[in-house]
Protein backbone atom coordinates (compact mmCIF):
# COMPACT_ATOMS: atom_id res chain seq x y z
CA UNK A 1 0.00 0.00 0.00
CA UNK A 2 0.78 4.10 -0.74
CA UNK A 3 2.48 5.46 1.99
CA UNK A 4 -0.20 8.18 3.54
CA UNK A 5 0.99 11.47 4.60
CA UNK A 6 0.59 11.20 8.74
CA UNK A 7 -0.26 15.22 8.60
CA UNK A 8 -2.79 14.81 6.03
CA UNK A 9 -4.12 11.51 6.76
CA UNK A 10 -8.31 11.86 6.62
CA UNK A 11 -10.39 14.43 7.71
CA UNK A 12 -11.41 16.03 10.23
CA UNK A 13 -14.80 17.97 10.16
CA UNK A 14 -14.62 19.20 13.49
CA UNK A 15 -15.50 22.95 14.34
CA UNK A 16 -13.46 25.82 14.36
CA UNK A 17 -13.73 26.00 18.34
CA UNK A 18 -12.85 22.19 18.23
CA UNK A 19 -9.75 22.24 16.22
CA UNK A 20 -8.22 25.28 18.50
CA UNK A 21 -8.44 22.52 21.22
CA UNK A 22 -6.96 19.90 19.27
CA UNK A 23 -3.91 21.86 18.17
CA UNK A 24 -3.17 24.03 20.73
CA UNK A 25 -4.90 22.62 24.21
CA UNK A 26 -2.81 23.25 26.83
CA UNK A 27 -4.85 21.73 30.18
CA UNK A 28 -4.83 18.16 30.57
CA UNK A 29 -7.80 16.47 33.18
CA UNK A 30 -6.98 13.64 34.80
CA UNK A 31 -9.78 11.56 35.73
CA UNK A 32 -8.89 8.86 37.90
CA UNK A 33 -11.28 5.55 38.15
CA UNK A 34 -10.03 3.07 40.67
CA UNK A 35 -12.30 0.53 39.55
CA UNK A 36 -11.32 -3.26 39.27
CA UNK A 37 -14.84 -5.47 39.45
CA UNK A 38 -14.84 -5.52 35.62
CA UNK A 39 -11.70 -7.43 35.37
CA UNK A 40 -10.43 -11.20 35.84
CA UNK A 41 -8.04 -10.40 38.21
CA UNK A 42 -8.16 -8.04 41.49
CA UNK A 43 -5.59 -5.07 41.54
CA UNK A 44 -6.22 -2.45 38.68
CA UNK A 45 -8.31 -0.63 40.90
CA UNK A 46 -4.86 0.11 42.14
CA UNK A 47 -3.71 1.41 38.40
CA UNK A 48 -4.71 5.13 39.22
CA UNK A 49 -2.60 5.89 41.99
CA UNK A 50 0.55 3.96 40.69
CA UNK A 51 0.51 5.83 37.87
CA UNK A 52 1.06 9.34 39.99
CA UNK A 53 2.98 7.55 42.16
CA UNK A 54 5.30 6.84 39.07
CA UNK A 55 5.48 10.76 38.44
CA UNK A 56 2.65 11.46 35.93
CA UNK A 57 2.06 14.83 36.94
CA UNK A 58 6.00 15.64 36.76
CA UNK A 59 5.92 14.23 32.95
CA UNK A 60 2.91 16.27 31.99
CA UNK A 61 4.85 19.57 33.53
CA UNK A 62 7.76 18.89 32.02
CA UNK A 63 6.08 18.74 28.83
CA UNK A 64 4.78 22.78 29.51
CA UNK A 65 0.92 21.37 29.92
CA UNK A 66 -1.12 22.12 33.39
CA UNK A 67 -3.54 19.57 35.08
CA UNK A 68 -6.65 21.41 35.35
CA UNK A 69 -8.07 19.13 37.19
CA UNK A 70 -7.35 16.00 39.04
CA UNK A 71 -10.65 14.06 39.29
CA UNK A 72 -10.74 10.85 41.62
CA UNK A 73 -13.97 9.28 40.42
CA UNK A 74 -15.97 7.10 43.35
CA UNK A 75 -16.24 3.36 42.61
CA UNK A 76 -17.63 0.60 44.12
CA UNK A 77 -14.96 -1.92 45.62
CA UNK A 78 -17.18 -4.63 45.75
CA UNK A 79 -20.81 -5.93 44.84
CA UNK A 80 -23.50 -5.81 47.62
CA UNK A 81 -25.45 -8.67 45.27
CA UNK A 82 -23.91 -12.28 44.86
CA UNK A 83 -22.61 -12.95 41.98
CA UNK A 84 -24.20 -15.78 40.43
CA UNK A 85 -22.34 -18.40 37.94
CA UNK A 86 -21.48 -18.20 34.60
CA UNK A 87 -23.64 -14.81 34.61
CA UNK A 88 -22.15 -11.31 33.64
CA UNK A 89 -20.30 -10.25 36.54
CA UNK A 90 -20.70 -6.58 38.50
CA UNK A 91 -23.36 -5.47 35.89
CA UNK A 92 -24.56 -2.70 38.38
CA UNK A 93 -21.28 -1.47 39.83
CA UNK A 94 -20.34 -1.25 35.81
CA UNK A 95 -23.38 0.75 35.59
CA UNK A 96 -22.96 3.42 38.31
CA UNK A 97 -19.16 3.83 37.28
CA UNK A 98 -20.15 4.44 33.45
CA UNK A 99 -21.93 7.03 34.52
CA UNK A 100 -19.93 8.70 36.72
CA UNK A 101 -16.97 8.84 34.38
CA UNK A 102 -19.48 9.86 31.45
CA UNK A 103 -20.01 12.86 33.69
CA UNK A 104 -16.51 13.67 34.61
CA UNK A 105 -15.58 13.14 30.56
CA UNK A 106 -18.23 15.33 29.30
CA UNK A 107 -17.23 18.37 32.32
CA UNK A 108 -13.68 18.55 31.02
CA UNK A 109 -14.27 18.99 27.64
CA UNK A 110 -16.85 21.32 28.05
CA UNK A 111 -14.09 23.01 30.17
CA UNK A 112 -11.62 23.01 26.72
CA UNK A 113 -9.12 20.28 29.11
CA UNK A 114 -8.00 16.71 27.55
CA UNK A 115 -9.39 14.34 28.91
CA UNK A 116 -6.82 11.72 30.74
CA UNK A 117 -8.91 8.75 31.76
CA UNK A 118 -6.57 6.54 33.93
CA UNK A 119 -7.94 2.77 35.12
CA UNK A 120 -8.66 0.76 36.20
CA UNK A 121 -9.68 -2.42 34.35
CA UNK A 122 -10.66 -1.69 30.72
CA UNK A 123 -14.92 -1.25 31.72
CA UNK A 124 -14.31 2.25 32.20
CA UNK A 125 -13.79 2.85 29.01
CA UNK A 126 -17.34 2.44 28.08
CA UNK A 127 -17.51 5.47 30.65
CA UNK A 128 -15.12 7.69 28.70
CA UNK A 129 -17.19 6.52 25.05
CA UNK A 130 -20.37 7.93 26.89
CA UNK A 131 -19.04 11.05 27.70
CA UNK A 132 -17.27 11.93 24.29
CA UNK A 133 -19.93 11.02 22.44
CA UNK A 134 -22.04 13.20 24.24
CA UNK A 135 -19.88 16.15 22.43
CA UNK A 136 -18.40 14.66 19.35
CA UNK A 137 -21.14 13.31 16.84
CA UNK A 138 -18.48 11.14 14.74
CA UNK A 139 -15.82 10.06 17.14
CA UNK A 140 -12.55 7.92 15.61
CA UNK A 141 -11.19 5.74 17.74
CA UNK A 142 -7.79 3.76 18.50
CA UNK A 143 -8.34 0.78 20.41
CA UNK A 144 -4.44 -0.96 21.86
CA UNK A 145 -5.40 -4.16 23.19
CA UNK A 146 -4.59 -8.09 22.81
CA UNK A 147 -8.04 -8.45 22.89
CA UNK A 148 -11.24 -7.50 21.00
CA UNK A 149 -13.70 -6.73 23.77
CA UNK A 150 -16.82 -7.43 21.72
CA UNK A 151 -18.10 -10.40 23.69
CA UNK A 152 -21.70 -9.45 24.78
CA UNK A 153 -23.73 -10.63 27.99
CA UNK A 154 -24.60 -13.61 26.36
CA UNK A 155 -21.42 -14.74 24.06
CA UNK A 156 -19.11 -13.51 27.12
CA UNK A 157 -17.23 -17.17 28.65
CA UNK A 158 -16.03 -15.43 31.42
CA UNK A 159 -18.93 -12.89 32.19
CA UNK A 160 -16.01 -9.86 33.05
CA UNK A 161 -17.21 -6.52 31.69
CA UNK A 162 -14.19 -5.27 31.00
CA UNK A 163 -14.19 -7.81 27.75
CA UNK A 164 -17.37 -6.34 26.62
CA UNK A 165 -16.72 -2.40 26.76
CA UNK A 166 -16.28 -1.93 22.57
CA UNK A 167 -20.03 -3.98 21.97
CA UNK A 168 -21.40 -1.32 24.40
CA UNK A 169 -20.03 1.32 23.00
CA UNK A 170 -21.26 -0.03 19.25
CA UNK A 171 -24.75 -1.15 21.12
CA UNK A 172 -24.67 -4.62 20.54
CA UNK A 173 -24.54 -5.38 24.50
CA UNK A 174 -27.44 -5.42 26.81
CA UNK A 175 -26.26 -2.69 28.70
CA UNK A 176 -24.81 -0.10 26.22
CA UNK A 177 -24.20 3.69 25.89
CA UNK A 178 -28.10 4.28 25.51
CA UNK A 179 -28.17 3.34 28.79
CA UNK A 180 -25.83 5.75 30.46
CA UNK A 181 -27.42 9.84 31.06
CA UNK A 182 -25.39 12.28 28.71
CA UNK A 183 -24.29 9.95 26.27
CA UNK A 184 -24.41 10.78 22.80
CA UNK A 185 -24.90 8.62 19.60
CA UNK A 186 -23.16 5.02 19.66
CA UNK A 187 -19.19 4.89 18.39
CA UNK A 188 -19.59 3.51 14.34
CA UNK A 189 -17.71 0.49 13.66
CA UNK A 190 -16.75 2.24 10.46
CA UNK A 191 -14.77 4.38 12.65
CA UNK A 192 -12.76 1.74 14.88
CA UNK A 193 -9.75 0.50 14.61
CA UNK A 194 -8.10 -2.50 16.70
CA UNK A 195 -4.60 -2.75 17.00
CA UNK A 196 -2.38 -5.18 19.21
CA UNK A 197 -4.65 -7.89 18.97
CA UNK A 198 -3.75 -11.29 19.11
CA UNK A 199 -6.27 -13.29 21.99
CA UNK A 200 -9.89 -13.03 20.64
CA UNK A 201 -12.95 -15.60 20.88
CA UNK A 202 -14.47 -17.13 18.10
CA UNK A 203 -17.74 -14.85 18.24
CA UNK A 204 -15.05 -11.78 18.39
CA UNK A 205 -13.28 -12.75 15.30
CA UNK A 206 -16.92 -13.12 13.43
CA UNK A 207 -18.10 -9.90 14.97
CA UNK A 208 -15.04 -7.92 13.30
CA UNK A 209 -15.31 -9.80 10.01
CA UNK A 210 -18.91 -9.11 10.14
CA UNK A 211 -18.95 -5.29 11.10
CA UNK A 212 -15.70 -5.08 9.03
CA UNK A 213 -13.85 -3.62 11.72
CA UNK A 214 -10.38 -2.60 10.48
CA UNK A 215 -7.78 -4.44 12.77
CA UNK A 216 -4.03 -4.70 13.07
CA UNK A 217 -3.14 -8.12 14.71
CA UNK A 218 0.08 -8.59 15.67
CA UNK A 219 0.50 -10.37 12.81
CA UNK A 220 0.28 -7.38 10.81
CA UNK A 221 2.33 -5.79 12.57
CA UNK A 222 5.43 -7.94 11.79
CA UNK A 223 4.65 -7.79 8.25
CA UNK A 224 4.01 -4.30 7.24
CA UNK A 225 5.59 -2.42 10.67
CA UNK A 226 3.79 -0.43 13.26
CA UNK A 227 4.37 3.31 11.03
CA UNK A 228 2.28 1.19 8.39
CA UNK A 229 -0.29 0.66 10.92
CA UNK A 230 -0.99 3.90 12.27
CA UNK A 231 -0.51 5.50 8.86
CA UNK A 232 -3.37 3.10 7.63
CA UNK A 233 -5.20 3.75 10.93
CA UNK A 234 -5.38 7.16 10.34
CA UNK A 235 -6.81 6.79 7.00
CA UNK A 236 -9.84 4.99 8.66
CA UNK A 237 -10.53 7.12 12.31
CA UNK A 238 -9.17 10.70 10.51
CA UNK A 239 -11.86 10.46 7.51
CA UNK A 240 -15.15 12.47 8.41
CA UNK A 241 -14.63 12.19 11.98
CA UNK A 242 -14.37 14.71 14.55
CA UNK A 243 -12.78 13.85 17.13
CA UNK A 244 -9.82 11.00 17.91
CA UNK A 245 -10.16 9.30 21.03
CA UNK A 246 -7.11 6.89 21.91
CA UNK A 247 -8.00 3.96 24.52
CA UNK A 248 -5.07 1.77 25.44
CA UNK A 249 -4.74 -1.33 27.40
CA UNK A 250 -1.39 -2.02 29.08
CA UNK A 251 -1.79 -5.70 27.85
CA UNK A 252 -1.15 -4.65 24.23
CA UNK A 253 2.30 -4.61 25.02
CA UNK A 254 4.78 -7.47 25.26
CA UNK A 255 4.62 -8.74 29.11
CA UNK A 256 8.19 -8.73 29.23
CA UNK A 257 7.75 -5.09 28.63
CA UNK A 258 4.94 -4.77 30.74
CA UNK A 259 4.32 -7.44 33.27
CA UNK A 260 2.20 -5.78 35.74
CA UNK A 261 -1.49 -6.21 34.11
CA UNK A 262 -4.23 -8.79 34.69
CA UNK A 263 -4.47 -10.70 31.88
CA UNK A 264 -1.10 -11.02 29.89
CA UNK A 265 -0.90 -12.14 26.50
CA UNK A 266 2.65 -12.91 25.28
CA UNK A 267 3.94 -11.38 21.69
CA UNK A 268 2.87 -8.13 22.02
CA UNK A 269 4.63 -4.55 20.70
CA UNK A 270 7.47 -3.71 22.68
CA UNK A 271 8.94 -0.79 24.37
CA UNK A 272 9.99 1.70 20.59
CA UNK A 273 6.91 0.24 18.79
CA UNK A 274 4.43 1.81 21.66
CA UNK A 275 6.42 4.80 21.67
CA UNK A 276 6.55 5.58 18.26
CA UNK A 277 3.22 4.50 17.17
CA UNK A 278 2.21 7.34 20.00
CA UNK A 279 5.16 9.84 18.62
CA UNK A 280 2.96 9.41 15.45
CA UNK A 281 -0.04 9.59 16.65
CA UNK A 282 0.69 12.74 18.59
CA UNK A 283 2.33 14.61 15.40
CA UNK A 284 -1.55 14.77 13.86
CA UNK A 285 -2.66 17.40 16.68
CA UNK A 286 -5.95 15.57 15.82
CA UNK A 287 -6.01 13.10 19.36
CA UNK A 288 -8.68 14.82 21.23
CA UNK A 289 -8.62 12.05 24.69
CA UNK A 290 -6.88 9.37 26.00
CA UNK A 291 -7.79 6.26 28.42
CA UNK A 292 -4.62 4.13 29.72
CA UNK A 293 -6.13 0.86 31.74
CA UNK A 294 -4.67 -2.25 33.25
CA UNK A 295 -2.30 -1.01 35.10
CA UNK A 296 -2.22 -4.21 37.89
CA UNK A 297 0.75 -3.15 40.64
CA UNK A 298 -0.13 -6.35 42.17
CA UNK A 299 1.85 -8.00 39.22
CA UNK A 300 4.34 -5.40 38.70
CA UNK A 301 8.11 -5.56 39.52
CA UNK A 302 9.37 -2.37 40.40
CA UNK A 303 6.55 -0.58 38.78
CA UNK A 304 8.50 -0.94 35.70
CA UNK A 305 4.42 -1.02 34.08
CA UNK A 306 3.72 1.96 35.85
CA UNK A 307 6.56 3.86 34.43
CA UNK A 308 5.66 2.69 31.04
CA UNK A 309 2.67 4.08 31.52
CA UNK A 310 3.69 7.48 32.27
CA UNK A 311 6.03 7.44 29.28
CA UNK A 312 3.67 6.20 27.10
CA UNK A 313 1.08 9.08 28.20
CA UNK A 314 4.25 11.63 27.61
CA UNK A 315 4.52 10.75 23.87
CA UNK A 316 0.99 11.02 22.89
CA UNK A 317 0.64 14.40 24.70
CA UNK A 318 4.27 15.23 22.28
CA UNK A 319 7.33 14.21 23.94
CA UNK A 320 10.33 13.83 22.06
CA UNK A 321 13.50 12.30 22.20
CA UNK A 322 15.35 15.50 20.16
Amino acid sequence: MENIDIESAGTLNASNETRQLLLHHNDVAIIKVPFGLGGARGGAELGPDELITAGLKREIASLGLNVSKEIRVDCPSESVVPIERNRVKYLSEVKQVSERVCSEVSGAIARGSFPLVLGGDHSVAIGSLAGLSGHYSNLGVIWFDAHADLNTEERSLSGNMHGMSVAAALGHSAFNLSHIPGAGPFVNASNLVYIGLRDLDVYEKEQIRALGIKSFTMHDIDRIGIQQVIEQALAVVGEGTDGIHISFDMDCLDPREAPGVGTPVPGGLNYREAHFALELLASTNRVTSMDLVEVNPLFDQNRHTARLGVELIASLLGKRIL
